[in-house]
């Protein structure tokens, strides 16, 4: 999958944003706009963004929102991780790299990105510029020369990934917009032309230098002022002596200077730089180093064990876990409960078990994990193999719409249905609850025959379910996996072990909450 460069998604913004990209449609990406917010990918970036620039910090998050659905490309980004691991120097370089574009970066976004403040106005914002723009040209180009020139005194890395990463950004010294930024630049009447583009044109043209000082201008007028005193020193003698007076016009040069270079060179450049497919791809390529120094940060920083997970290639889903734990709820929380799931040939799991005992924390568990392996990342477990996943989707009960005109059944049954449409035997599909907003024979039935398509169709399928009924059901025909949430005196363990829960707890929550028939009745008495 092509990604859109993160340069060309900031296009019409003010300045560059770390959560511009977007999921895809439903059945084009990895995970849809639904999948994405069930799942929580913005608390997932919270816990795992160590990046340090705010490309590395975009990157992550458009990686979290677009994983990769390759085998291949996982692998590579997985080897990249590996060689920075086990290569101390090499990744030193590369964060003393990280660290000079962190420093210098803001500048390079203010050429882009800045506006122009009117004279004497003060700079209040990040995205302001002052003056005639000289010296926020000057430190902006500055940002991709110092990278390229860092970059030419490391050694080459071994690994595929961080290799193309090294070409790409090499091969900005290459561009157009890196001979424009390196300078001359000739501003003729047909534009902007770097050195290059000259070699060949005799047309007459104007050497742009960012500063308001002309040294040719100078000499133009002191060579002029020489050959008239020497040949003409008559012309030189009827000046009158009143033309002193009209010497405070010189100071219209600065203003004439000034606003000639900022119209005609530095807007232009700054448009085109904007414009430049190759410092789209050399910012990206920044980002994607800084987005792998962010794993790497990230599993010396975890509270508990994390792994990269072993890839498998199968002909549909499969999922194995020991003692995985959720990226997001562990994170701060060392005691958290590890499971374990197995998931191969049978595509099926039902989790049963009552409220609050850890039913979705599971499930979310999964999907954040695969959703990590697809995007190179370490994850929090003892082992973990799965296959790479072309789709995640987590449906959850959705609210009705007044004007969709089929209730909430309806509702949730067109979103379970593009799902059915969309996965493939590769994809992952986790169903909280089904067919809710009908009788309970109805739901009965339609859960049957949702879960059997699903079956056949060959993904894995993890289901979450108050419905015992159900599950029995499929447990009967030896279909699928029999999950349950563990309680010990009426509290939740946290683990998932195998079984069928049949009872909801409903009571133990209602006290929790302050609404049991007990507490129903206080109110009531308390009454007037």
């Amino acid at each position: 999958m092509n990604q859109e460069t993160l340069l060309h998604i900031w296009q019409d913004l003010s300045w560059p944003s770390v959560k511009a990209a977007k999921p895809l449609a439903t059945g084009t990406g990895v995970i849809d706009e639904s999948a994405f917010n069930t799942i929580e990918v913005d608390k997932v970036f919270e816990a795992i963004n160590y990046a340090k620039t705010t490309i590395g910090q975009a990157v992550l998050y458009r990686s979290l929102t677009q994983p990769l659905a390759d085998i291949e490309a996982v692998r590579a980004k997985q080897e990249a991780v590996k060689e920075l691991k086990e290569n101390p120097a090499l990744t030193a370089r590369i964060s003393a790299i990280i660290d000079q574009a962190v420093a210098q970066e803001k500048d390079f976004y203010r050429l882009l990105f800045g506006k122009f403040l009117n004279s004497f106005e003060p700079v209040r914002e990040i995205n302001e510029i002052e003056g005639y723009g000289y010296l926020s040209y000057k430190r902006g180009i500055l940002f991709i020369q110092n990278l390229l020139s860092e970059l030419e005194t490391i050694e080459q890395p071994k690994s595929s990934y961080l290799q193309d990463l090294f070409t790409t950004i090499k091969a900005f010294a290459d561009s157009r917009t890196y001979s424009l930024m390196k300078g001359p630049v000739f501003i003729t009447e047909n534009g902007i032309q770097c050195k290059e583009e000259r070699r060949h044109s005799w047309l007459p043209a104007i050497i742009f230098k960012p500063r308001i000082l002309k040294p040719a201008i100078f000499l133009i007028a002191i060579v002029s002022y020489w050959l008239l005193n020497h040949f003409a020193p008559e012309v030189i003698n009827s000046i009158p002596p009143v033309a002193i007076f009209f010497s405070p016009l010189l100071l219209l040069y600065f203003p004439i200077v000034g606003h000639f270079d900022r119209e005609h060179a530095i807007n232009p450049l700054r448009h085109l730089f904007k414009k430049s497919a190759a410092v789209a791809e050399t910012l990206d390529a920044l980002g994607q180093l800084d987005e792998l120094l962010s794993f790497l940060k990230y599993a010396e920083q975890s509270n508990h064990e994390v792994v990269l997970p072993t890839l498998v290639d199968s002909d549909h889903h499969r999922i194995n876990f020991t003692h995985a734990k959720n990226p997001v709820l562990a994170k701060d929380d060392k005691d958290y409960i590890g499971n374990d799931l197995v998931l191969d040939d049978d595509k099926l799991v039902m989790v049963t078990g009552p409220n609050s005992g850890g039913k979705t924390a599971f499930c979310k568990t999964i999907t954040q994990i695969q959703l990590l392996t697809q995007i190179g990342s370490f994850v929090p477990a003892q082992a973990a193999s799965l296959t790479v996943a072309d789709r995640i989707f987590y449906q959850v009960p959705e609210i009705s719409h007044l004007n969709d005109g089929e209730g909430r059944f309806g509702t949730e049954l067109k979103r379970t249905k593009d799902i059915f449409l969309a996965c493939t035997s590769k994809s992952l599909v986790v169903l909280d609850e089904l067919s809710e907003g009908t009788t309970f024979e109805e739901k009965m039935e339609s859960s049957k025959n949702v879960l059997n398509g699903f079956y056949r169709k060959g993904n894995s399928t993890i289901l979450i379910t108050h419905n015992h009924q159900l599950v029995d059901f499929f447990s009967k025909q030896g279909i699928g996996l029999d999950r349950q949430v563990e309680f010990a005196n009426e509290l939740p363990t946290y683990r998932v072990i195998p079984g069928i829960s049949r009872v909801s707890h409903a009571d133990r929550v209602a006290k929790k909450i302050g609404f049991s028939k007990e507490d129903i009745d206080h109110y009531l008495k308390d009454t007037p």
